[in-house]
């Protein structure tokens, strides 16, 4: 097969999605099918880094972000141009498989309308979980991202929250997936297609492996070692994260690993508090690197509320033998063992209190020896070379539906 994904961000950017991409195109070149990823192009000083992949289709585009990390490309008919002229040369194409939420949705749908061609959408965003933490009047965004979205992909439907917005994409596939259960159900529930298939996000086996080998076998003595590896915006809430680091008032060490437009704020909220000798900032780091820290560290802190359609670190946690202290009721009640729940019960608590208080319990019990194991069977799961074949096996299910 060639399958076509279409991305809303270069997929050597950071971010869990872009993880994600990179490892379905491996594990699906692996397996003999070919792989094409259509995406914005990038910007900065790694622009040419991977530039003569030949799995890449990079569209023009414009940075988006101070950084040049993250850029946009406009999802009009020259977009559309732009896209069939460099599908033009390729193999004939099997599946378009859509692993966006904007730009790179309309432009992916445009696409299949065009040619005919079955489509399959991973929906990996709470659209307005998302504007809702990081724009100002939420509303008038998503008003604003629904009228887009009509414009874009004609026949889309209406309305104008969030789920309005995901059943517009999703009204033009053949297949919808979600990267955990929690968020396939809540898809069905609002009505934006069903059945969602869930089908989790991976990781990379031979890293894995790597990692876990080098691995201490026994604990290291000193403070308990915790990580927290994410995008520096508000929906991941670092910030409350430290303050909770204070107010557990323990003998730990933290290691912030990512970067975002939150550091500068984060680095002088961690002064202010006193946490200098606590507290490392690490900036970004590959993904081995960020995985080897996951395995040395006590336990990972995976801090977002609402937010996570799967949330990767507390899974790629489990898969190295980490446990994790989880906000989130809904991942962690995916994750299964291995964790510490913030809060008493099945709401979530956001409190700064809430996260000081699993912290010290966290502590003590890595102290003791006594801290929670992650279930085996979900690091089995997570490992990419099981994800891909459920991948595959939609794939024909939407070719066939189409003969």
């Amino acid at each position: 097969m060639h399958v076509v994904m279409f991305a809303d961000q270069h997929v050597e950017t950071m971010g869990g999605a872009q993880v994600s991409t990179r490892l379905q195109r491996r594990y699906l070149e692996l397996a003999g099918h070919t792989v094409t990823i259509v995406a914005p192009r990038r910007h900065g000083p790694r622009a040419a880094a991977n530039a003569a992949d030949p799995a890449y289709a990079d569209l023009p585009s414009i940075p988006i972000t101070p950084d040049r990390e993250y850029s946009l490309t406009w999802p009009g008919s020259a977009a559309d141009r732009a896209v069939d002229r460099a599908m033009a040369g390729r193999p004939p194409v099997d599946v378009v498989h859509v692993q966006a939420d904007f730009w790179g949705a309309f432009l992916g749908h445009r696409f299949a309308r065009r040619h005919g061609l079955p489509l399959v959408h991973t929906m990996h965003n709470r659209v307005e979980e998302g504007i809702r933490a990081t724009a100002p009047l939420p509303g008038l965004v998503m008003r604003a991202l629904n009228a887009w979205r009509r414009a874009a992909l004609p026949g889309s439907g209406g309305g104008s929250d969030g789920w309005a917005y995901l059943r517009g994409l999703a009204s033009g596939a053949d297949a919808v997936t979600a990267p955990s259960g929690h968020f396939a159900r809540r898809l069905e529930r609002h009505g934006v297609f069903s059945p969602v298939d869930a089908l989790w996000n991976g990781a990379d086996d031979e890293v894995l492996e790597i990692v876990r080998a080098a691995a201490p076998a026994e604990r290291p003595a000193g403070p308990p070692r915790f990580v927290w590896i994410g995008r520096m915006s508000p929906e991941k809430r670092l910030l409350p994260f430290l303050e909770a680091v204070a107010l557990a008032d323990a003998d730990i060490r933290v290691e912030v690993i990512g970067g975002g437009a939150q550091r500068a704020r984060a680095e002088r909220l961690v002064a202010r508090l006193g946490l200098g000798d606590l507290v490392v900032f690490s900036g970004g780091l590959p993904y081995r690197a960020s995985l080897e820290r996951i395995a040395r560290a006590d336990a990972l802190v995976q801090t977002s509320i609402g937010f996570e359609t799967q949330g990767m670190t507390p899974f790629e946690a489990a898969a190295l033998g980490t446990p994790s202290v989880v906000s989130d009721p809904d991942i962690a009640a995916e994750v299964g063992s291995g964790v510490w729940h913030v809060g008493d019960g099945p709401r979530p608590d956001p409190s700064p209190a809430a996260l000081a208080e699993a912290l010290r319990t966290a502590a003590a019990d890595i102290r003791a020896g006594a801290a929670p194991t992650p279930d085996e069977e979900v690091g089995r799961r997570f490992r990419q070379s099981a994800r891909t074949p459920e991948m595959i096996a939609v794939y024909e299910r939407v070719r066939s539906g189409r003969s």
